[in-house]
């Protein structure tokens, strides 16, 4: 009996984040608990943003290259916000 070899860290995670929108999707439409959709909305964020950088992530790449660029890629997405809310009032002057 033959084992199937096992699917690369990086397209489980895929799979992984794609299920969490799922589910925060659902999570933001029931009407029942205000507490679920307070979940599922910050459940939808984390995701998406994981997501936004993960998706540049080959599916075949192990465990220690996924997180590192993961964490690599996290890194630039916190510089390019702290940028714009950095330089929000800069711009916002110029206009005036």
């Amino acid at each position: 009996m033959e084992r199937k070899p096992r699917k690369a860290f990086a397209a489980r995670l895929h799979l992984l984040l794609v299920v969490a929108m799922l589910v925060s999707f659902l999570l933001i439409a029931q009407q029942w608990s205000r507490i679920g959709y307070k979940v599922g909305l910050a459940l939808l964020i984390a995701s998406a943003l994981v997501q936004v950088v993960f998706g540049n992530v080959a599916p075949e790449a192990g465990f220690a290259r996924s997180m590192k660029q993961l964490a690599l890629g996290l890194v630039v997405v916190a510089a390019v916000f702290t940028l714009g809310f950095l330089l929000t009032p800069v711009l916002v002057n110029l206009g005036r």
